[in-house]
């Protein structure tokens, strides 16, 4: 779905792990970029729907497998760089608009599964630090990154013991 301003819905979602570290994906294709997991919400399907769904499919875990912590309040957006607009298909989609999800994983990371897909978006992952995707990101997705988590870290922290 694309608004009116050529943003397309989007989820993105950040899992951890009880020690707060985050899933770190390594996207398939050999060009080492790594994100968090994301993708676009269909019509008449829930950001919700769409977060365990992409879930399902990029990650391999169930709605048994994590809990939600919180998510951002509103839209979080970033424009893609010329480079990757596609302007011969309409409506034009010039970045994407995310509600992020903060997700704890409550099931052993065994049940992480990359090939739930007949197109797999990742061949690799690991746990990464809470603020390690920041300088780990492409450029044009890292102000996105910067304001989800800012606004979650907050929903991972009251989730850990005290002194860590």
């Amino acid at each position: 779905m694309i608004d009116k301003e050529g943003y397309r819905a989007n989820v993105g979602i950040i899992l951890c792990n009880d020690t707060g570290q985050l899933f770190w994906g390594r996207r398939v294709g050999g060009s080492n970029t790594w994100q968090f997991p994301q993708g676009g919400i269909k019509k008449h399907e829930t950001a919700e729907k769409a977060m365990y769904r992409e879930l399902r499919e990029e990650v391999g875990l169930s709605p048994d497998d994590v809990k939600i912590l919180a998510c951002t309040e509103d839209w979080l957006r970033y424009t893609l760089p010329k480079r990757f607009i596609r302007s011969n298909s309409f409506p034009v989609c010039i970045g994407q608009k995310q509600i992020w999800y903060l997700l704890r994983l409550v099931s052993n990371d065994s049940k992480v599964k990359l090939n739930c897909s007949s197109k797999p978006e990742f061949d690799d992952w690991r746990w990464v630090d809470y603020w390690y995707p920041i300088n780990n990101i492409v450029d044009f997705k890292r102000n996105v990154y910067v304001q989800a988590l800012e606004q979650l870290e907050m929903f991972l922290k009251s989730m850990m013991p005290p002194g860590r």
